[in-house]
């Protein structure tokens, strides 16, 4: 399993909406995101800046099978509106490096 940290931003004026849609997922996403390996997806955030910590069992795995899903498409479409840059899931890596870990 893979432990993954995630940054994004959102589009000024935008903190509500994104709270807002993010209060309920929809079943058929949350089926597709466990079906493509998730164990657990969490989400702060700092005024406009998300932090994501994701458990998944393989994170590229994971981004190619949700990049044509159809739970996920209308899901990236409307993440597209409130965030200042969409994901064209061009990456399999993430783009947050762990440097530090307080020891066992």
């Amino acid at each position: 399993m893979e432990t993954v940290a995630l940054h994004t931003r959102l589009k000024p004026g935008k903190e509500d909406d994104y709270d807002r849609v993010h209060a309920v997922i929809p079943q058929d996403l949350d089926v597709a995101l466990r079906e493509a390996g998730v164990r657990s997806w969490r989400i702060w955030r700092s005024g406009r800046d998300l932090f994501h910590v994701v458990e998944v069992d393989d994170y590229a795995r994971m981004r190619d099978q949700l990049r044509e899903h159809p739970a996920n498409i209308p899901w990236q479409a409307r993440m597209a509106e409130l965030l200042e840059v969409e994901d064209d899931y061009s990456g399999a890596q993430p783009d947050v490096k762990q440097v530090w870990e307080l020891p066992s």
